[in-house]
């Protein structure tokens, strides 16, 4: 397994060993063990699955009081996944780490406890796997838009088109006024 740093030290981009040959491959997505002995010493509770078309932009989501680390991989397709520092104490406050993930490339993610998380589709379609160290709490979710110009995210949405966006994601708060982490 290889473990990189983004550009924001906390935020992960991982690769799993891929073991292929002509019947096609294995790769281990989890190991405790092996996360730990890389500096990730994760307790994960809940994995989610999502399923998008191309142009849709996912975020940007997560959850204040009870905030949820996050290891997003893709099963089939491709995204720019994006994870924002909404910890006021940190100093990478306010900046922002993407990275592509794709079934092809195998790369994860590592989005920490308080930051926030979106995605936008690249390809005609992708299915998002991702592993959750905290549960779901639907009172506690926050969005910022994803547009933020405070934010000022290189989203690889094509000149002339818009991404196709939640009614709860259009409504997304600016970057300024929304509940941060200390």
């Amino acid at each position: 397994m290889q473990v990189l740093e983004t550009r924001i030290a906390e935020v992960k981009l991982i690769t799993p060993r891929v073991i292929a040959d002509n019947r096609g491959y294995f790769k281990e997505t989890w190991n405790r063990k092996a996360f730990a002995e890389a500096g990730l010493d994760l307790d994960f509770v809940q994995d989610n699955q999502s399923r998008s078309s191309r142009g849709v932009l996912r975020g940007l989501h997560y959850q204040l009081h009870q905030p949820q680390g996050k290891l997003v991989r893709v099963l089939s397709g491709s995204i720019f996944d994006v994870a924002v520092d909404l910890r006021r104490s940190s100093p990478s406050f306010g900046e922002w780490a993407g990275a592509e993930l794709s079934a092809e490339n195998h790369a994860m993610l590592w989005v920490p406890a308080g930051f926030a998380h979106g995605f936008y589709v690249t390809s005609e379609s992708a299915e998002i796997s991702y592993k959750c160290t905290d549960f779901y709490s639907p009172g506690d979710e926050r969005t910022i838009r994803w547009d933020d110009p405070e934010l000022q995210i290189a989203w690889p949405i094509p000149p002339g088109q818009s991404p196709a966006v939640s009614e709860k994601d259009a409504q997304g708060v600016p970057f300024a006024t929304a509940d941060l982490f200390p």
